[in-house]
């Protein structure tokens, strides 16, 4: 029985950790009336149409311009958010399968400056 509740003990404190760790990756915000997803630091986050669900087609220079939403190497899924594995074995997050990125441009938080470059670069929305 002693064995069964450490197990417990440790699955749950290992979930806790996941979901600590997702909560400190981003939160909402409201900008401009619409309630949008930021990083940590109330940067706008985008999507970029060129990503598949679960996979970043955002690399080099775009990674440069359009720096992904970093997860941590042990960083779980949680809900709609899932972590990515980039080309180079980094992780990132992505929301409803949708990758994340900030933008180099946007300067303080609140920004959203990216909306619609290229016509395929979009503010990650919250539901």
């Amino acid at each position: 029985m002693k064995t069964i509740a450490i197990g417990f003990a440790l699955a749950t404190l290992l979930a806790g950790t996941a979901l600590s760790q997702a909560a400190e990756a981003w939160k909402e915000a409201k900008v401009n009336g619409k309630s949008i997803f930021t990083d940590a630091n109330g940067m706008t986050l985008y999507t970029f149409d060129k990503d598949k669900d679960g996979l970043s087609n955002c690399y080099d220079t775009c990674a440069v311009n359009w720096p992904p939403l970093k997860a941590d190497a042990d960083a779980a899924p949680t809900g709609e958010w899932i972590v990515v594995e980039r080309k180079d074995g980094s992780k990132m997050w992505a929301y409803d399968g949708h990758p994340l990125y900030t933008f180099i441009k946007d300067e303080k938080a609140g920004d959203v400056k990216g909306e619609g470059v290229g016509g395929v670069w979009h503010i990650a929305e919250a539901d």
